[in-house]
């Protein structure tokens, strides 16, 4: 069951990922891991460095999906956002975005949240 739950996170990575590339962002990193801290996606638009967490979903459910990015989560985010900035030396402005897929019975509905939440 968690290779299927990882396959498919994996999908919704990949189609996040595209559909960031198809609105002019480019890709700077996939998966970047900073001590415990994993950001799915790094990307550039502009002077903006934006932090996308996906969340895949393969049904609704009551609770929006976008509302699972915990508190903890949060603070492991702006850790290893800090850590990239710094160890690539950047001058960006940072943005924290989450990216929803939800799989329904015959395609994938993609809802970009642009700045989620804050980081400080």
């Amino acid at each position: 069951m968690k290779d299927k739950n990882n396959e498919f996170g994996k999908k919704g990575e990949a189609l996040a990922a595209a559909y960031l590339v198809s609105k002019g962002y480019k890709i700077v990193a996939k998966n970047y891991r900073f001590g415990k801290a994993e950001i799915d996606i790094l990307a550039r638009n502009g002077k903006l460095l934006i932090v996308v967490e996906v969340k895949s979903r393969s049904s609704k459910f009551i609770k929006n999906i976008a509302e699972t990015v915990t508190a903890k989560k949060i603070k492991l985010l702006r850790t290893a956002t800090n850590h990239f900035v710094l160890d690539k030396n950047l001058d960006v402005e940072v943005r924290f975005d989450i990216i929803t897929i939800l799989k329904t019975t015959h395609s994938y509905d993609i809802e970009h949240l642009e700045d989620a939440f804050y980081h400080f």
